[in-house]
């Protein structure tokens, strides 16, 4: 049987409409701000690697907790702590057995400045800064490792009177590249480039000054039949996307 040129284009552009679903080939993706650089990098190899996409929001873990609880349409988060994902399983928001720690977070002290923080952080104690930033450490992990890290260095009352509170990690940052604060506690991965600190100055902080940062995944239970939230979860384990992680200074988990 004869089909007409026209017919078998139109044919062909319809089987190609149909077979894509925007549904089905992108998910929706909370992200916490301190993953934002790797996660981006992540996201253009997911999709060259299985042609599904990932939209990525950014902001704190608390924050998207509190979000997903309340109806929203997030379909995988990425915290930056597991406490988080752990809430959303025991409240029946995301599925137990898709839980999973996808990079170890290290905490740093940073200035725009050069030669502001010493190697050993001790600007801290000895310094005339007037304003530390510090992520608020009720919604973001890296703030409440910062109040670790002040309180065993016997320095929390001293500092408290500086410091200037973000409500995540990004905001944090801006607060001290914006010369709003001298310095303050930041994600290493926020100012790391090829493995060196990217400007200012810094201090990494030693894993040994906070409990470990265990930032964990976990699928909700609306992507739970979304083949490209499951596969974006199994893709964040894959070699590639860990090369990438360790890139920004991240610890991988063993």
């Amino acid at each position: 049987m004869f089909i007409p040129k026209s017919l078998r284009i139109f044919t062909t552009m319809l089987l190609l409409v149909i077979s894509y679903s925007p549904y089905a080939d992108t998910t929706l993706v909370a992200v916490a701000a301190n993953f934002s650089k790797p996660m981006s990098e992540i996201a253009v190899e997911f999709e060259k690697a299985t042609g599904h996409s990932a939209k990525l929001s950014l902001g704190s873990s608390g924050k998207f907790v509190s979000q997903i609880e309340n109806g929203g349409p997030f379909e995988i988060l990425l915290s930056a702590d597991e406490t988080g994902p752990q809430k959303l399983i025991q409240d029946g928001y995301a599925l137990s057995n898709s839980q999973f720690i996808y990079a170890l977070g290290k905490l740093v002290l940073w200035s725009a400045i050069p030669d502001y923080v010493d190697d050993q952080g001790k600007v801290l104690s000895t310094g005339s800064f007037k304003h530390l930033a510090v992520a608020d450490p009720k919604l973001a992990p890296y703030g409440a490792a910062t109040m670790e890290v002040l309180i065993n260095k016997d320095l929390q009352t001293k500092l408290q009177p500086l410091i200037v509170m973000g409500e995540n990690i990004s905001q944090t940052y801006q607060f001290i590249s914006t010369a709003n604060a001298e310095l303050g506690f930041v994600a290493l991965s926020q100012v790391i480039d090829n493995g060196k600190i990217s400007n200012g100055s810094a201090w990494v902080v030693p894993s040994t000054d906070y409990s470990p940062i265990k930032q964990g995944a976990v699928l909700l239970k609306l992507g739970a039949s979304n083949p490209a939230a499951l596969a974006l979860l199994d893709y964040l384990k894959s070699a590639p996307a860990l090369a990438i992680i360790e890139k920004y200074g991240y610890d991988l988990p063993k």
